[in-house]
């Protein structure tokens, strides 16, 4: 078999792969492809937590196929018993000949010993063919494994002269449908969303995956699954009326400790659940103390931040953002509307906070913007999956 033929059967498990983009979540997103000669005997992916992973549904197509067969594998096959068997064992039963894996399971509770297992079986294994590709899908799980905290990703619509509000408040809407549309996908793909308090306030934010506005096919499924909403809110003015506490899914209100007993009762009864957090050396909550806490307590992999100014400036100055999604309209709001981050404190161009563009894409009349941090002030804290590629 040609490498040629051998990368074309691994990019096949790749886009296997992706059809779990909404769904695997806090699984990573995984696809095999058995392959006898240059016949595909059997493929698969996983679906969701809780059911067989990639390895079991493609050995199920191929059947007694895949005595012989190599397997195409985008991560390491796991080693562990979960809530399903050990895949590297179903491969050994299933007589498979040599696995082609993409990259090492960066999780502790594999790293390495699936390869292990196969090899000591006298199977023939071979890592690292599209490697970067497999590590981009994946982004977020290598961050809550490799960093033990979530890829962070900051979402802002902005005018062309780069302000996000009215200064009232009032956003709605700055950008079209074809944006907005890209933003529900995002949001789908994603753990939790995080916001402040003040979105919550001036916007009423739902913060929930709508599937009239994903655009994909079975929309209603992938919408059944609500990311977590996570609201930072350190004196507790959340309001009791406030729609994200009635929609579908569990919203998560972080406070700072020892705040008013009352408060915090009636918050619950209405339907929120709160978490009490130290405070930062700004007086306000930890966010990195947040976001460790997501990815040990919620096995949180995707962070989306929909938030203000404020919020979204302090996470930047925490070197906690790994990717910029900012959606340009082609419209000016003026000089007294609300600007895009809040970095107080920048005053000559040598403070200023370079970044690097990965993409521009137009969306309708909109233009999307992906960048991330550069490697200046944050080091390189901000390069787990840096290719990641856009959804």
């Amino acid at each position: 078999m040609s490498v040629a033929s051998g990368a074309a059967f691994m990019a096949r498990a790749l886009h296997l792969a992706e059809s779990g983009r909404y769904t695997t979540m806090p699984n990573p997103r995984v696809g095999c492809v058995l392959v006898k000669g240059d016949e595909v005997v059997g493929e698969g992916f996983h679906r969701r937590a809780g059911e067989p992973h990639a390895e079991v549904n493609a050995l199920r197509q191929a059947g007694r196929s895949a005595q012989g067969a190599t397997a195409y594998v985008t991560l390491e096959p796991c080693s562990h018993q979960g809530r399903t068997g050990p895949c590297c064992d179903a491969l050994i039963e299933s007589g498979v000949a040599r696995v082609v894996v993409a990259m090492q399971d960066p999780n502790p509770r594999v790293a390495g010993e699936g390869i292990r297992r196969l090899k000591a079986a006298g199977i023939s294994v071979e890592v690292g063919p599209l490697e970067a590709d497999a590590v981009a899908l994946n982004a977020g799980f290598v961050s809550r494994m490799a960093r033990g905290r979530p890829r962070v990703r900051v979402k802002m619509a902005m005018s062309l002269d780069g302000r996000t509000a009215m200064a009232s408040g009032e956003s709605q809407w700055i950008t079209g449908p074809e944006a907005r549309r890209d933003v529900q996908r995002l949001r789908a793909e994603s753990c939790a969303i995080l916001t402040g308090v003040d979105s919550i306030i001036f916007d009423n934010s739902r913060l929930t995956v709508r599937a009239d506005q994903l655009g994909l096919e079975d929309a209603d499924t992938i919408a059944s699954r609500q990311p977590l909403r996570v609201v930072v809110d350190s004196r507790l003015r959340l309001p009791l009326a406030a729609a994200c506490l009635s929609e579908p899914g569990r919203t998560l209100v972080v406070t700072l400790d020892g705040r008013q007993a009352d408060k915090r009762d009636r918050l619950e009864r209405a339907g929120a659940e709160v978490l009490e957090l130290p405070a930062g050396d700004d007086g306000r909550v930890d966010l990195l103390l947040l976001t460790d806490w997501l990815a040990e307590h919620e096995q949180c992999n995707e962070l989306l931040v929909e938030a203000g100014a404020t919020l979204a400036g302090a996470m930047m100055d925490a070197c906690l953002v790994d990717e910029l999604r900012l959606y340009m309209a082609p419209t000016l709001l003026g000089s007294e509307a609300r600007p895009l981050f809040g970095l107080p404190g920048i005053e000559r161009m040598e403070q200023q906070r370079p970044l690097e563009i990965l993409d521009i894409r137009a969306l309708g009349r909109d233009w999307r913007i992906r960048a991330r941090p550069a490697l200046t002030r944050c080091g390189a804290n901000s390069r787990v999956g840096e290719q990641a590629p856009a959804p």
